[in-house]
């Protein structure tokens, strides 16, 4: 907010959204061949068709009592002709603890897609999932003459599927957070179990002079 919504220190390799366009691109051709979605979904019930899931520039809403916009893009919208709209979120990445660290801060975002879809039109919201995409990089023997050809070579993924708990509102009283967070003169104390708050704080105090630099590859 104080910075005009330009975050001071964070990137995000363009690789990852160019993989989730091609995960989504995946589904839709598979349901266009066979009427249905990719078998590996079968563990969450019948889900429904994939429908075209709008930009960020229509997928928001200002919610009017913070004046806040609340925006985003999902990866998988599917539409059941009875139950309505499935919301799904692609991760590239092993379903390991550290994925499991970052549970909290994917239910807050697949709920704040949950808290948009139906005031957009995308109604009801009957069910969300994170679907973990696990590269398979341990190459055997048998697998290498299919995988490996003259001019490129493959990469397997296997899916892990993850249903989010479905409860939209717990994103109003974050957004009144949000609020009176961004309504201060100054940043408030960070939490003491904060990683990036204590980084900060070194930086300011201008301590931990001593540190490794890694090599970009």
């Amino acid at each position: 907010m104080k910075c005009r919504e330009k975050l001071p220190y964070q990137t995000f390799p363009g690789i990852f959204s160019s993989i989730d366009s091609y995960s989504k691109r995946v589904t839709t051709s598979y349901f266009d061949r066979h009427g249905r979605v990719p078998k590996w979904f079968e563990s969450l019930g019948e889900l429904g068709r994939p429908i075209p899931v709008p930009g960020w520039s229509k997928f928001q809403m200002i919610d009017e009592e913070t004046n806040i916009r609340l925006t985003g893009v999902p990866d998988e919208i599917l539409r059941h002709p009875k139950r309505g709209v499935w919301i799904g979120d692609y991760k590239t990445a092993r379903f390991t603890e550290t994925q499991d660290e970052l549970a909290p801060m994917y239910h807050v975002q697949l709920n704040s897609y949950a808290f948009i879809a139906p005031r957009i039109g995308f109604r009801p919201v009957y069910a969300l999932a994170l679907l973990y995409y696990e590269p398979v990089t341990d190459a055997q023997e048998a697998d290498r003459e299919f995988l490996i050809k003259d001019d490129c070579f493959f990469l397997k993924f296997s899916p892990k599927l993850k249903p989010v708990k479905l409860e939209p509102d717990i994103v109003p009283p974050l957004l009144r957070k949000v609020r009176e967070i961004c309504d201060l003169c100054e940043a408030p104390a960070g939490r003491t179990d904060c990683p990036d708050c204590s980084k900060l704080e070194m930086l300011i105090r201008g301590t931990g002079n001593v540190f490794s630099l890694p090599a970009m590859s």
